[in-house]
């Protein structure tokens, strides 16, 4: 089967440099091209003619050109997204759209879900209407909006972004007004204050669709750190990496709730395919379903594939899988052995 591989790297293919697109502190350790040489050679294995796309204004000729339609104007291929978009408000949606629009299959989530699960206030939202537990929190412009029964410590972050940019501990009142300018003014868009939740974190990875496999949850070790959050640095950093430990180590009924919850929340923010969702357990026992990661990522050091390691999938097998359930979900059958 041909198998486009979408993912951003050098960011130039655009009419205009004219829309917001933060960089983040440094630049990234592992590169999502990098993943998605990676993604390509997995798929490679299992024989597919595969092809790595730029996520830009040309894909849709790219496409057109790798993957034309059939006598039938059926697809003759699919895309495996990795693209993380390039500039401008919901950039995650970016290139599914194009691919809606293009009648293009791919893998993940649709418009509609990434765009839930890329805005951190609106998923929490969903999610709280669900029953899902998450902190408390607040949305500010101008950081003298009244706190409400707010309680500090407090987590503030933007309330579009990912990879943990922007994230910022405030411990008290006073300090809050220029961490949320700061938010504003950086990334031109609302700050999401957060209750802060003192206690372990976990993510839990989820694959496939209707009745979606929990992988086991992987912990985020953070030690005897006195910041004990995952951070950019924490993310992407190696010096900065907390130890990760897959399986955690947690109690039988406590992980039955983490798998409600995560696959509640799953099913809440319209996911697709695969997906992570990051909990706080704090020291009562409590999870806290803090947001979802539509896009988890695949990187050597990512939490996805440790705990995909964990539950019996290679790094190819992995993949392969990801890219079949998406194939079933739009074709109804598996991918023939003879792709």
């Amino acid at each position: 089967m041909r198998v486009a591989i979408v993912s951003n790297s050098d960011f130039t293919g655009v009419i205009n440099r004219f829309g917001h697109s933060p960089q983040p502190p440094q630049p990234w350790p592992e590169s999502s091209y990098e993943t998605a040489e990676r993604v390509m050679a997995a798929l490679q294995e299992s024989g597919h003619e595969t092809l790595l796309c730029e996520g830009d204004k040309g894909l849709l000729a790219t496409l057109e050109r790798f993957m034309p339609p059939d006598s039938q104007a059926r697809p003759s291929g699919i895309v495996f997204n990795y693209a993380e978009g390039i500039q401008g408000e919901y950039r995650l949606s970016h290139v599914p759209a194009m691919l809606e629009m293009a009648g293009v299959p791919y893998t993940g989530c649709g418009p509609h879900g990434i765009g839930l699960t890329n805005d951190k206030v609106i998923t929490k939202r969903l999610i709280r209407d669900c029953g899902v537990p998450t902190p408390n929190f607040r949305v500010m412009r101008r950081g003298a909006e009244n706190t409400g029964d707010l309680r500090f410590p407090v987590v503030v972050k933007p309330r579009l972004e990912a990879a943990s940019l922007g994230l910022q501990l405030i411990h008290e009142p006073a300090q809050l007004s220029h961490a949320v300018e700061v938010i504003v003014t950086r990334y031109a868009q609302d700050a999401l204050v957060e209750e802060y939740i003192d206690g372990r974190e976990i993510s839990v990875s989820l694959l496939g669709n209707g009745e979606p496999e929990v992988f086991p949850p992987v912990e985020h070790d953070f030690g005897e750190r006195e910041t004990r959050l995952m951070t950019w640095e924490a993310k992407f950093v190696a010096a900065a990496r907390p130890r990760k430990i897959c399986p955690a180590q947690i109690g039988s009924s406590l992980a039955t709730v983490l798998r409600d919850i995560s696959v509640a929340t799953f099913r809440a923010c319209q996911c697709r395919d695969f997906a992570r969702v990051d909990l706080r357990i704090d020291s009562s026992g409590q999870p806290f379903v803090l947001e979802i990661n539509s896009i988890p990522g695949l990187g050597t050091s990512s939490s996805y594939p440790m705990a995909a390691r964990t539950a019996g999938y290679s790094f190819s097998s992995l993949v392969n899988r990801i890219l079949n359930v998406a194939h079933t979900r739009y074709f109804g059958i598996d991918i023939p052995q003879s792709a």
